[in-house]
């Protein structure tokens, strides 16, 4: 497959399957084996998670459950032989329960970075970077930087 490919497969995951909520697209998209590789900022390894079709739909389903308005913005994508790697934000209001956190009703907006490795058409594997310190501090769970130095002066 050519690296236009690779990207088109990859732009259906962001606009089709997330922003259109078009959840069928995971089954043409996402080999059975995929894995995912999750790396939150400030953790000290990565966590390998399969991600077959019916997962990715069950993760973008817990998501909507609490952002029922979440948007991805691809803000840049490149390729190159099998890896297409983009740089997007992810934006949402925090209106319904999420992993356990009631509603806040704060917006979000996040920068990921998302690599994503494509084999006979599929999505085989990916890597997600989440800017999830920043994340956890737009929902009033964690203080802000500017919080903690305003108490560190005092």
């Amino acid at each position: 497959m050519s690296v236009e490919q690779n990207k088109i497969i990859v732009w259906r995951f962001f606009d089709e399957l997330w922003n259109e909520r078009n959840l069928t697209v995971a089954d043409e998209i996402f080999a059975p084996d995929c894995v995912t590789h999750q790396i939150q900022s400030g953790a000290e390894e990565v966590v390998a998670v399969p991600r077959n079709a019916e997962a990715v739909k069950e993760h973008i389903g817990e998501w909507l459950k609490g952002f029922p308005d979440l948007r991805f913005t691809v803000e840049q994508m490149t390729a190159e032989a099998d890896r297409v790697v983009t740089f997007c934000e992810m934006r949402g209001t925090h209106t319904g329960t999420w992993h356990g956190i009631s509603a806040t009703g704060k917006e979000i907006s996040i920068r990921m970075t998302v690599t994503h490795q494509i084999a006979n058409r599929k999505i085989v594997a990916d890597w997600v970077l989440v800017e999830s310190l920043g994340f956890f501090q737009q929902l009033g769970l964690l203080p802000t930087t500017q919080e903690i130095m305003s108490n560190v002066a005092k």
